[in-house]
């Protein structure tokens, strides 16, 4: 089973140091991380999605996984011209693992220009010494669950949409 956490901050400094934080309660196997990024919406409006760290240990399937989920949930318009005509059944199938419309529009609720957010996708979580950890800076959070059946569909998906 994966979460998917995502914490919404009001500035890009407050976002950057909790990313710092997430990385060290890894060092310190608080989380086991699959996916790890940085959501910045600048003054204008735009989103710039930064995962400057490669997540050691993440398999290629969970990669794969959270390249999606990170288009659908924050990149959508573009994510069609790189799968096609996957998105409609990758969205079917993420809707019944609950990132569904409604989940989407509260992400998109978080993410007002001058704000950002930071999305996590961990496979294990101590979710009493990461909330401590992370209550130090706040933020508004969504988050949803992943069965590992549904993590294993999603997959041969993605793995069915490369040869289309």
């Amino acid at each position: 089973m994966s979460e998917l956490i995502i914490i919404g901050y009001d500035d890009h400094a407050t976002a950057d140091r909790a990313y710092q934080k997430v990385l060290q309660l890894q060092r310190d196997f608080v989380v086991a991380l699959n996916g790890l990024a940085t959501v910045h919406i600048d003054d204008e409006g735009k989103k710039h999605v930064e995962m400057p760290q490669k997540i050691v240990g993440a398999s290629a399937a969970a990669g794969g996984l959270w390249g999606v989920l990170i288009g659908i949930l924050f990149l959508a318009p573009g994510l069609g011209l790189l799968v096609g005509g996957a998105v409609g059944a990758l969205s079917g199938k993420l809707s019944k693992v609950g990132i569904n419309k409604a989940f989407r529009e509260r992400v998109e609720g978080l993410l007002e220009p001058g704000s950002a957010a930071v999305v996590i996708m961990a496979s294990k979580i101590t979710e009493d010494k990461f909330n401590a950890a992370m209550s130090e800076f706040g933020g508004t959070v969504l988050q949803t669950s992943l069965s590992e059946e549904d993590e294993s569909e999603l997959a041969a998906e993605l793995a069915g949409s490369d040869g289309q």
